[in-house]
């Protein structure tokens, strides 16, 4: 499995590329069509981290070991980013459908959705 590396300092965050496992044994929610979500560490999505929309979201409340879905169509893709609107260091855009993760978002700030 490849990772994407986003480090600042000392800072860093590996998401893996392709399908992961589901972070915990219940079924995980589904994310909805054309959209990007971040799971909750029991499997849950919440509607404030479910993203439609092209451009940068700020995240809140989000820390820990997460699972980000892209499940955009079109070839739509989502980067994420250490600081808040899509400033600071961000990742490379990853484009492919699934689950990427789990990764730390503890030092994520914010996801942008990109076409």
């Amino acid at each position: 499995m490849r990772k994407i590396a986003l480090s600042a300092a000392s800072l860093s965050l590996a998401v893996g590329l392709g399908i992961a496992a589901a972070p915990s044994a219940v079924a995980a929610t589904p994310c909805p069509s054309g959209a990007v979500c971040i799971r909750e560490t029991n499997g849950t999505i919440l509607s404030r981290n479910i993203f439609y929309s092209y451009g940068a979201h700020n995240l809140s409340n989000v820390t820990g070991m997460r699972v980000v879905v892209n499940n955009q169509t079109g070839g739509a893709g989502f980067k994420l980013c250490l600081g808040y609107n899509g400033t600071g260091q961000c990742g490379i855009v990853a484009r492919d459908p699934g689950e990427y993760g789990p990764g730390d978002m503890t030092p994520i700030n914010s996801v942008v959705l990109v076409k």
